[in-house]
């Protein structure tokens, strides 16, 4: 048992989405914990060559959620680890309403069959900060307790939203069971691949002119090893989970050596048109939003009851940039001359603007 949690690992795991790159990551480590007797990676999607080697240890069973209940009662299953979300839409593959029929329709079957499992004692959701939204309203940090000011735009964030509300109402028909919700904030890492982490890839980073918003990261590893404590022990509630500490964009940007290019358009409104430019898609608002406003999170409950502290989204943020294109991009004397190109392009589209007025 580590520090901060009590005994309780349970014999039999079922693991969801371990046909992606987090969830086969989460169920081979849990494989290799000897206190666990079985691990059952359930998704109807077969896992792509880059993660098949890790479930060697894993019992792949290709399922569709909505199936799982009699999977639960039939192999007494003592633990779930809901992971099967899907954080943007995917076009080729039904694009946002496929992805709303993912993330909450899927949930609701799988705390259903949870519902039935007479054995089951613990349930492990995937959440994410996204539940906070991100608007100019925002407090200066999040708590476990903050309600959100607004409504997230992003699809993602209004699917966590209801994918909470139905694990509070789990807990109260089941209230024998440890449930245990995650918030994550994005993560990051030498491993992570994302929207964030191919946007910070970018030699040219776009931004929105006059923003700089405060953002955190949580590295991929401390996130395998949160989720882990979080099967191998009991920590009901809810908790947020970040790296401590907070890098503006701007910050981020330099930290990288990449040059950031400031969005100023008179014309420029609507949300899809930011998206766009941001290079994010037609469907990003999440992503686009976190950008604009940023997000900071307190992450003192996790540390208090989990006895666990993420590396800081620095070190995180640092991590990420060893491991893409060398680190790197440009040298610092052409970091000056990119900026200083970038300056002069916006006093001249202030000038034409001026010009025309």
């Amino acid at each position: 048992m580590t520090p901060g949690g009590t005994s309780g690992a349970p014999g039999v795991v079922v693991v969801t989405g371990v046909g992606r790159y987090l969830g086969a990551h989460v169920a081979a480590r849990l494989a290799t914990d000897p206190r666990i007797e079985r691990v059952i990676g359930v998704d109807p999607v077969t896992p792509g060559p880059e993660i098949t080697g890790l479930l060697d240890r894993v019992e792949r069973i290709r399922l569709d959620l909505d199936s799982l209940g009699g999977l639960l009662a039939d192999l007494d299953v003592d633990a779930v680890v809901h992971l099967a979300l899907a954080t943007a839409p995917d076009p080729q593959h039904g694009g946002r309403p496929a992805m709303k029929e993912q993330n909450v329709i899927g949930t609701m079957q799988l705390l259903a069959a949870c519902q039935r499992a007479p054995r089951l004692r613990k349930l492990v959701v995937r959440s994410s900060t996204a539940a906070y939204g991100a608007s100019f309203r925002d407090p200066a940090v999040f708590t476990e307790e903050t309600e959100p000011r607004e409504v997230p735009r992003g699809g993602f964030g209004r699917d966590i939203l209801d994918i909470e509300g139905y694990v509070r109402g789990f807990r109260r028909r089941r209230p024998d069971v440890t449930a245990t919700v995650l918030r994550f904030a994005p993560f990051i890492g030498s491993t992570a691949d994302t929207t964030l982490t191919r946007y910070f890839s970018r030699p040219v980073v776009p931004t929105v002119f006059g923003r700089d918003p405060r953002l955190q990261f949580v590295h991929f590893d401390d996130a395998l090893e949160v989720l882990h404590r979080s099967v191998a022990e009991d920590h009901p509630g809810t908790y947020n989970v970040a790296g401590p500490g907070v890098l503006s964009l701007s910050q981020a940007i330099r930290r990288a050596g990449r040059v950031a290019v400031p969005v100023w358009e008179p014309g420029l409104s609507g949300a899809a048109a930011i998206a766009r430019n941001l290079g994010f898609g037609r469907y990003g608002l999440d992503q686009v939003d976190l950008i604009v406003h940023g997000r900071v999170v307190d992450t003192s409950r996790l540390t208090r009851e989990y006895g666990f502290t993420p590396r800081s989204t620095a070190v995180a943020f640092d991590d990420f940039i060893r491991a893409h294109h060398g680190g790197v991009v440009v040298g610092r004397e052409q970091l000056a001359a990119a900026e200083q190109a970038v300056l002069e392009s916006i006093r001249q589209i202030r000038s034409a603007v001026r010009d025309r007025t």
